[in-house]
């Protein structure tokens, strides 16, 4: 079993306002945790893993195909890998939550970034 305490993991801004704080991996999955400020936007982007994904406060708006999809504290969300998609916080309440990568993306583009 392998523990990493929030408290000890760096995070990294990864657009104005988006902190994305990479996780633990194993062999499957691998967890990333993010805070969203209000007014935030990521832009459109896709990547290979399946994402799911749980708020824990705050509402994120998804944007995919062309709908918009609120997410709000309590909900759990998938993105199919390959699909395009992008998020915004409308509201006034920072956005807190986890997503969980399958294949584990341990190498994403913004790692390392500062």
């Amino acid at each position: 079993m392998h523990v990493e305490s929030h408290a000890d993991a760096e995070g990294v801004e990864v657009v104005p306002q988006v902190h994305l704080q990479q996780g633990p991996a194993g062999t499957e999955t691998s967890v990333q945790q993010f805070e969203i400020e209000p007014g935030a936007e990521v832009p459109e982007h896709d990547h290979p893993h399946e994402q799911a994904g749980y708020v824990a406060s705050g509402t994120l708006t998804f944007l995919v195909d062309g709908e918009e999809i609120a997410v709000s504290a309590g909900d759990s969300y998938v993105v199919p890998g390959g699909e395009p998609h992008a998020a915004e916080n409308r509201g006034d309440e920072r956005v807190v939550g986890v997503d969980v990568f399958a294949p584990p993306r341990t190498d994403p583009d913004w790692a390392g970034e500062e």
